[in-house]
């Protein structure tokens, strides 16, 4: 299984603060169509397909891999990404909290497993390594407050 996680502060020094909700708004933004919150070229396709009072659901294609997600939104708090289908099953979660110090912070996390894979094995070790690298889910994280900075910026949000 993969674990990963990584946690960012929403307001570091130098940058216009967010408020909660402009964060949240991105998020929420993100979860809808992902292609201009990540990285340059990481998403080529996001359409959200089918949409309740409790969730929705996106066809994506991330990193060249097609994709299902059921997504849960929790307001102002909590985006959960259920893997429906594609190379990853599991969740993947993305939560603003304050830290001890009132600090608003964007955390990432997840716990996924890869489909037709032997748990543990080379390929989980593989993805294991990239999610925890400097390009895996961290860069997502500050990209996604990035661009949710732009849009404020540009009265968009």
């Amino acid at each position: 299984m993969i674990y990963s996680t990584a946690t960012v502060p929403v307001n570091p020094e130098g940058e216009t603060k967010l408020t909660r909700e402009e964060a949240w708004k991105g998020l929420e933004l993100k979860a809808r169509d992902a292609r201009q919150f990540l990285p340059a070229g990481l998403c080529t396709r996001c359409d959200v397909t089918e949409e309740s009072d409790t969730h929705f659901v996106r066809d994506a294609t991330i990193a060249g891999a097609d994709l299902r997600e059921i997504i849960v939104l929790e307001p102002q708090t909590k985006v959960t990404f259920f893997q429906a289908t594609g190379p990853r099953e599991g969740a993947i979660v993305n939560e603003l909290f304050e830290d001890e110090a009132g600090a608003l912070q964007l955390r990432f996390y997840c716990y996924l497993g890869l489909r037709g894979k032997a748990p543990n094995g080379p390929e989980e070790q593989t993805e294991q390594a990239q999610f925890d690298s400097d390009k895996g889910y961290k860069s997502a994280l500050l990209s996604t407050l990035k661009r949710t900075r732009e849009l404020v910026a540009e009265g968009r949000l």
